[in-house]
């Protein structure tokens, strides 16, 4: 029997995400001959079975969206093909929301960058998964992995959290940065593969340590936003704090295939500051430590007034969690841990995550990775020309680090 329950906090808030619709996505691509939609959706059919949340449907209400749960769906209705590359695919989804009365996502096989190549894109408005739920099921594709562990995918985890030591106050702002501002305003993406020589040559750039890729990461960033601020106004003195935002993956330990949405935003410094990019580098370091404990007082009654009065949650994040001067970058990594590395025989070449529209102003990096190696994608509010700039900044940062 059908029934319907109102969204909790985090996600009520991205479905009323003001920038525009809230979809996000993973683009894995493939070397071979695509696979025939049919055996795609063999492939679902076998390798998610049992997963309650992937029927679930996305309904506005009179306060708050509510999900309306019940059969389970069929997953493998949900798989589709698109004579589109990624860029085109989602320069489309930027500006189209999901129909009501269908699970928010699908599945498309959509052409690739050269002949012989395709990518398996997963599509979904981010109130239903998360991007380590996305990681889970787009693995449970790849031959040779194990299945999603059903009853675990539906263990919430409630009473423990994962969450990032130390950080700014909620309500604590920084420095707004300018991005480049060229070009029309409209939302943009743009994708580089990144060598892989330049990111193991970074990893071994601080003397006596090796470094964490997603280190490497926020210090290519924060170069970034320091060549902002150089061909603006200058970098700011020591006072002066600028911000990145991170999601952290608030799972504890055993909750590993709960798919939903278990992430919370965590800022931490970005040492735009230091000219030395390997001093930038360390400072990086520790930056993302987490720390599992039990789920505070003082959390539980924030989400729950937010969630009683939505519309005013919505205002207040407008004004002041989602302005530049809260964070002007947002970098996210998502690191597809294969257990297998090709599906139904085609290899595996890279991964690509793609964001939900930024807010205005500010920018979004994410980096997707394999075995086979890391892609950064970028977005911005600001255009193509911004995007391609960007993302040419951060390949001559990370080239700074490497060498």
């Amino acid at each position: 029997m059908p029934r319907s329950m109102p969204l909790p906090f985090m996600e009520e808030g991205m479905a009323r995400w003001p920038f525009g619709p809230p979809n996000a996505g993973v683009c894995l691509d493939f070397t071979g001959t695509p696979p025939t939609t049919a055996e795609l959706r063999a492939l679902v059919a076998e390798r998610w079975a049992g997963l309650p949340r992937l029927g679930w449907r996305l309904l506005p209400g009179p306060r708050r969206h509510c999900w309306v749960t019940g059969d389970g769906g069929d997953p493998a209705g949900q798989v589709g093909r698109e004579d589109d590359t990624l860029r085109e695919a989602v320069a489309g989804w930027f500006h189209t929301p999901f129909a009501e009365g269908r699970p928010p996502w699908r599945l498309h096989v959509l052409r690739g960058a050269a002949d012989g190549e395709f990518g398996l894109l997963f599509r979904m408005h981010h109130s239903l998964l998360d991007g380590c739920s996305l990681t889970t099921l787009l693995r449970a594709l790849l031959d040779g992995a194990p299945p999603v562990d059903a009853p675990a995918a539906r263990a919430e985890p409630r009473t423990r959290r994962r969450t990032a030591v130390g950080g700014p106050g909620l309500l604590t702002a920084g420095l707004a940065v300018p991005l480049p501002g060229k070009g029309e305003r409209r939302p943009a993406f743009t994708v580089v593969r990144l060598p892989a020589e330049l990111l193991r040559g970074a990893r071994r750039a601080v003397p006596g340590r090796r470094v964490t890729t997603n280190e490497v990461f926020l210090a290519a960033a924060s170069g970034v936003l320091r060549s902002c601020l150089l061909g603006s106004a200058g970098v700011p003195g020591p006072a002066g704090r600028v911000w990145l935002s991170v999601p952290v993956d608030q799972r504890p330990p055993g909750h590993g295939d709960f798919l939903g949405n278990a992430f919370g935003n965590a800022r931490v410094p970005a040492p735009v500051g230091l000219a030395d990019p390997a001093a930038r580098l360390a400072a990086c370091a520790g930056l993302l430590t987490t720390v599992v404990r039990p789920r505070r007082t003082a959390e539980r009654l924030l989400e729950g007034v937010a969630g009683a009065f939505p519309a005013a949650g919505q205002a207040l994040a407008r004004g002041r969690l989602f302005a530049p001067e809260y964070a002007p970058a947002a970098c996210s990594y998502v690191h597809l841990r294969e257990g297998g590395r090709t599906l139904a025989g085609r290899p595996l070449r890279r991964v690509t995550a793609v964001p939900m529209v930024p807010p205005d102003d500010t920018v979004t990096f994410t980096l997707g990775g394999c075995a086979r190696g890391h892609t950064l994608g970028v977005a911005t509010n600001s255009g193509a020309e911004d995007a391609e700039l960007l993302a040419e900044s951060f390949l001559h940062e990370l080239g700074l680090l490497g060498r």
